[in-house]
């Protein structure tokens, strides 16, 4: 016999599933594994289709612009570069001469010492080479890691950071997140 409140709710439905991903353009729906466009006017990333993708792919596409796929590995960062770029943490991405580093709170910036970054950048010419807006140099202090990288990319490695860390070093769930997003980095740079 039911007792109490529960005799008078009876079943709980089941969840329901969440609603399938729609390019954030044309509105089709499109897999979990999809491209992106930057909306260069209100700096906003965007989910696409491929067609809608490819219209934005050319350079001198106007407002939009296809973000770009590749993935492109180096050697990192000497310790005596990190200390003339003074940055606080031990990953940072480097997005149109601005650096954040992905947080509990999201993607913060810091202050970049552009003189600094154009002396590193003088020693590592793949610094140099991410187009603006659509790529960033990604690096990674103790495994002296960086990497070229679409910027959908960095904010998805801030969202990991956002939903899995705890406390004040992040604890262990966090850290094996991180790892094994960079251990797809590197697949992919291999790939590439």
């Amino acid at each position: 016999m039911n007792r109490g409140l529960g005799r008078f709710v009876g079943a709980v439905p089941a969840p329901r599933p969440p609603p399938p991903e729609r390019c954030e353009m044309c509105g089709t729906g499109i897999p979990v594994e999809h491209g992106h466009v930057v909306d260069l006017e209100h700096r906003a990333l965007m989910c696409a289709c491929r067609p809608c993708y490819l219209l934005f792919t050319a350079r001198g596409a106007g407002r939009y612009r296809a973000i770009p796929e590749r993935v492109v590995r180096d050697e990192g960062l000497a310790e005596f570069e990190w200390d003339e770029l003074q940055i606080p943490v031990g990953v940072v991405f480097v997005l149109n001469g601005q650096a954040f580093y992905p947080s509990p709170a999201g993607a913060t910036e810091c202050l970049l010492d552009l003189a600094a970054w154009e002396r590193v950048v003088a020693g590592h010419p793949l610094l140099g080479e991410a187009e603006p807006d659509v790529e960033a140099i990604l690096l990674r202090r103790d495994e002296r890691e960086c990497f070229l990288v679409p910027v959908d990319s960095c904010y998805e490695l801030v969202g990991l950071v956002r939903s899995t860390w705890q406390g004040f070093d992040g604890g262990a769930e966090a850290h094996t997140a991180i790892t094994g997003f960079f251990d797809r980095l590197k697949a992919r740079a291999g790939a590439s």
